[in-house]
């Protein structure tokens, strides 16, 4: 999973952003990784998060673990936890969540359930994350475009 979204491109060769596989790999271990966090975090360390698997139950609890030891050198404590859902609202295919309806309706797009489906776990993911209120959602058309729903 380390292919970056082309909509991303701006900040992901620097790494000055969180891009959107780790901010997935840190909903799925229940890590709330701050963006002044990142910054802490070398070059190398910031690419570890990037690269390493985070799907398996054992990976994702690998993963949290080598995510807060690093956390914890660099600042001392360990970052904030995020609740892990059982089944989180991208993984679901058979409804299009209201924030991502309406984010796509503002947009002049209507997203149909056939597209929604048509979509992996992570194009789901970065959806519904563009689209809440209070996000900076300047992303969401780019990445409805990439994604080939415009």
């Amino acid at each position: 999973m380390s292919d970056f979204f082309q909509f991303e491109a701006d900040f992901v060769e620097s790494l000055r952003c969180i891009p959107m596989q780790v901010r997935y790999k840190l909903d799925t271990c229940g890590v709330k990784l701050k963006l002044q966090h990142w910054h802490q975090l070398t070059q190398g360390e910031r690419q570890s998060l990037v690269d390493l698997p985070c799907g398996t139950e054992a990976e994702v609890a690998s993963y949290r673990e080598h995510l807060q030891r690093m956390v914890v050198a660099h600042t001392g404590q360990a970052a904030g936890d995020l609740p892990v859902e059982a089944f989180p609202a991208w993984m679901n295919e058979m409804t299009i969540p209201v924030s991502v309806r309406e984010k796509a309706t503002e947009t002049g797009v209507e997203l149909t359930l056939e597209q929604w489906r048509s979509l992996s776990p992570i194009q789901r993911f970065v959806l519904i994350k563009l689209s809440r209120s209070g996000h900076e959602n300047s992303n969401f058309l780019p990445a409805l475009k990439e994604f080939q729903l415009v």
